[in-house]
């Protein structure tokens, strides 16, 4: 596990949002992308993808 979020592009389909998460937790990639539609899908909706578009905004000029 890494101690720093940040963005993983060369295994990013978006931004690398999710890759870098993954990285940084030591999940499986498939696994936090499955998790992040299920959660906009089912649960959190639009507020997922702005946390999403945030969060990717965030890592790339933080």
């Amino acid at each position: 596990m890494n101690n720093q979020f940040a963005l993983d592009r060369p295994n990013a389909k978006l931004m690398g949002v999710c890759s870098g998460f993954a990285r940084w937790t030591g999940w499986n990639l498939l696994a936090v992308r499955l998790g992040l539609v299920a959660l906009a899908l089912f649960a959190l909706g639009p507020v997922a993808v702005l946390a999403y578009i945030l969060v990717g905004w965030l890592a790339n000029n933080g």
